[in-house]
């Protein structure tokens, strides 16, 4: 689960055959694509760049949200929540895992595209007529509650960015680390085809303990192209590789990782939420889906 240089060089030729497709139709070849959209409600197309709905307008933010307020607790993607001691062989779960096309995920830009195009909520009028979206529309508020969330002041203990290229999430990543250190990252991996999203897994083998004394995690978010909100916390964190087969077949190797220490998190935080606790009182743990990006240091 874990890649090298080769992985990310694999990454990001993908996302420029992905960018061709998006200059060839900008020249009038006609390219034709369903947009993953399920989160918004319909596919849409428009004449630049697609917005990766995976969030709907009420729920833009990710897992690590401060609050209750905007998320609908109904929401099956809420289903990744765990505890601790549920970390067994044997244990069924109840744990949502999206599979996205690669060929309908927004590009990736390169450091020189995404720096010159505005990213913040003061120039949101002139971002939303950049891609055509109109003041007011699904998609608009999908990317208001993006750079909400890129704007948001870390938590106490916490190092957070927004990245919109490979280059910038690096560098800001080995600022973390160290610039002279060296680093690897973690994803989950569907080995086999699962067409159910939301249903049970067991877990197959004794979860392994990823030993890491930094982690950066990276987790995608709504927007025209490809941007990555990334965070570390100064707390005790465990990140555990998990084997799970769910009901229909399908076999993943789904990295997960546990908050030890919740004492300063917001008590209106989804998490205690859905586990039924509170700050402090236990840890919270999560999966990651596969389009997450979790960096570690190579000791």
């Amino acid at each position: 689960m874990g890649f090298g240089f080769g992985y990310l060089v694999h990454l990001f030729c993908s996302l420029l055959v992905l960018q061709h497709l998006e200059m060839a139709e900008a020249n009038g070849e006609k390219v034709e694509r369903e947009v993953y959209d399920m989160k918004l409600g319909r596919a849409f197309k428009d004449n630049h760049l697609r917005v990766h709905a995976s969030r709907d307008e009420n729920s833009g933010k990710n897992l690590h949200d401060h609050s209750l307020s905007h998320v609908n607790h109904l929401d099956p993607e809420l289903n990744v929540f765990f505890h601790v001691n549920e970390l067994k062989v044997g244990k069924k779960m109840h744990i949502y895992f999206p599979v996205k096309d690669p060929s309908t995920s927004p590009p990736l830009l390169s450091k020189e595209e995404s720096d010159s195009i505005p990213f913040s909520l003061e120039k949101l009028h002139y971002i939303l007529q950049l891609f055509s979206f109109p003041e007011g529309s699904k998609q608009a508020k999908a990317m208001e509650n993006t750079l909400q969330h890129c704007e948001f002041p870390p938590l106490e203990g916490e190092t957070k960015f927004c990245a919109a290229s490979l280059e910038s999430m690096l560098d800001s990543v080995r600022s973390i680390f160290g610039f002279k250190a060296k680093f690897k990252v973690l994803t989950t991996n569907h080995l086999t085809k699962s067409i159910t999203l939301l249903q049970n897994y067991t877990i197959l083998e004794a979860p392994e303990e990823i030993l890491a004394h930094k982690i950066v995690a990276c987790h995608t978010l709504p927007y025209p192209y490809a941007v990555f909100y990334c965070h570390s916390q100064e707390s005790d964190n465990k990140l555990f590789k998990v084997s799970l087969v769910g009901e229909d077949g399908g076999r993943l190797e789904a990295a997960a990782i546990c908050h030890m220490d919740t004492s300063h998190w917001d008590p209106e935080h989804v998490s205690f939420h859905v586990l039924k606790t509170r700050p402090g009182a236990s840890p919270v743990c999560h999966f990651f889906p596969a389009d997450n990006l979790i960096w570690i240091p190579v000791v």
